[in-house]
């Protein structure tokens, strides 16, 4: 493994993640806030540390497939560690491992919070959480490629363990071309949010860091009572629409600029969003009409949880913990289907589920007839058999990180709807769960540390695709066992 290719990389990160501290310290000075001094120290630590990491001579500056996945798990760790810096510094999140806890929903847009009263934070502090769900929303080291164009070999591999769905692509010949074109896309619909918010009267602030949680489809408002505080049917629809389009894959946008319609109705996966939203939709609507009393009440409050949920942005218009069961049910199977590949929202992405639901019918096709010959397509395609091996994988590793999670939480003694949704809303990157004390209006802040540590695992796992996670573990345990191996010999 070329250990110090990858120290190299994540002193880069490091750096990066020390210069866009800046804009958080800018906006507490703009508010006159004693808190940029916390972002500046911050900063200062990071871009020194970064330096001297990025500075590291080494001949062998190649990595793979292997060294990507690493990079990228240690990559959003280390953002992680140092992005909670300003908020326990600070004091304003006096507990680190809240802190980081709060840092890693952030960058993972999850959107899950262990604060009780966020309206407390300084402007400073609620810019960093929210512009956190913006850089984690598209990836950090996709944000970097846009940036610092390296060799193509290594560009590749790091897109791939970053970018999340089944199949990841360039869009150009140049990787760095790519990020620079799916981050143009993402800061372009970000403003034409922000603009859109501004006419409906949400105030700049609001309306920049609300575009930013929307946009990573990461779920942190600035109000404890989430959008619901602006109580706008204009605000509501605006937010929806715009959670809906960043839940869609970002390459059928490229080639939307191209004009290349026919390619975009073909999408398979993208038909099956639509229909997935609207047949939810219209059932949760009627099944609440009882709570709302008029239809378009029960459809505003509707089509919200709906793309939220989806689209794992996780903002909340209405306690939906006092929806009838059926409506709940449909919440929470939206939390494991999620949006599109290649799109900022979380899930088990509804490419998977596509591949998953012909795999099962093909299956069936064979048990019926043995010796007929069914192929699994997507968009008229037969899909690779290395997909397919990667959609089982990744459906029973799921399984298996989730089961494994509820076991450890369990023994914190929770209610059973905490237990068993907590991981699921965190795996998922959906930010709230269900129940009284992590449902829309409650938050994780009574859960012990041991607890919010797990549940910060399963954040990134999820947003990472799992295996990066899961090499990260392994390569960690085969550095353990070299250097027990080297004490010995001594």
């Amino acid at each position: 493994m070329n250990r110090k290719m990858i120290f190299r990389i994540l002193g880069n990160i490091i750096m990066f993640e020390g210069a866009i501290m800046l804009l958080p310290f800018l906006v507490s000075l703009i508010y006159k806030e004693h808190t940029a001094i916390y972002f500046i120290i911050t900063a200062a630590v990071a871009i020194a540390i970064g330096y001297i990491l990025a500075n590291l001579k080494t001949e062998n500056r190649h990595i793979y497939a292997k060294e990507g996945f690493i990079i990228v798990a240690l990559s959003w760790v280390v953002v992680s560690l140092v992005g909670a810096l300003p908020f326990y510094i600070s004091g304003e999140i006096p507990n680190y491992i809240d802190a980081f806890f709060e840092t890693v929903s952030g960058f993972t847009t999850t959107g899950s919070t262990i604060l009780n009263d966020i309206e407390a934070l300084s402007r400073g502090m609620l810019f960093w959480r929210c512009f956190t769900h913006w850089i984690g929303g598209m990836g950090v080291l996709v944000f970097v490629l846009a940036l610092i164009p390296k060799s193509e070999g290594q560009d590749m591999f790091l897109m791939k363990a970053e970018v999340p769905g089944p199949v990841v692509g360039k869009l150009v010949s140049k990787v760095h071309m790519t990020a620079r074109i799916l981050y143009g896309i993402y800061a372009f619909l970000t403003v034409i949010e922000i603009i859109f918010l501004l006419f409906g009267g949400m105030p700049l602030f609001d309306s920049i860091v609300h575009a930013f949680s929307t946009a990573g489809t990461g779920g942190y408002a600035i109000k404890n009572s989430s959008i619901a505080f602006y109580n706008s049917y204009y605000i509501d629809m605006v937010v929806t629409v715009f959670m809906l389009l960043f839940g869609i894959n970002f390459n059928l946008y490229y080639l939307l600029l191209l004009k290349d319609f026919k390619q975009i109705f073909k999408s398979e996966e993208l038909r099956w969003y639509i229909l997935i939203i609207a047949v939810f939709t219209g059932i949760i609507t009627v099944n609440t009409l009882g709570i709302y009393g008029n239809v378009s009440e029960s459809f505003r409050y509707s089509i919200f949880q709906v793309a939220s949920v989806i689209t794992t942005t996780g903002f909340a218009t209405t306690d939906f913990g006092m929806w009838p069961t059926l409506s709940q049910i449909l919440l929470l199977l939206l939390m494991v289907v999620g949006a599109c590949a290649g799109s900022t929202g979380g899930g088990m992405k509804i490419s998977r589920i596509m591949i998953l639901i012909k795999s099962a019918k093909c299956s069936i096709k064979k048990m019926v007839s043995p010796r007929s010959v069914t192929t699994i397509k997507i968009e008229g395609k037969p899909v690779d058999k290395q997909v397919l091996d990667f959609a089982y994988s990744y459906f029973v590793v799921y399984a298996l990180i989730f089961f494994a999670s509820v076991l450890l939480i369990s023994f914190e003694n929770l209610d059973i709807i905490t237990t068993l949704t907590a991981p699921l809303t965190c795996l998922g990157n959906v930010g709230p769960g269900f129940g009284d004390l992590i449902g829309p209006v409650g938050n994780f802040s009574s859960l012990s540390s041991f607890s919010k540590i797990v549940l910060s695992f399963d954040m990134l796992a999820g947003r990472l695709e799992l295996f990066p996670m899961i090499l990260l573990f392994y390569s960690l345990k085969d550095c353990i066992n070299v250097a027990r191996e080297k004490v010995l010999k001594r």
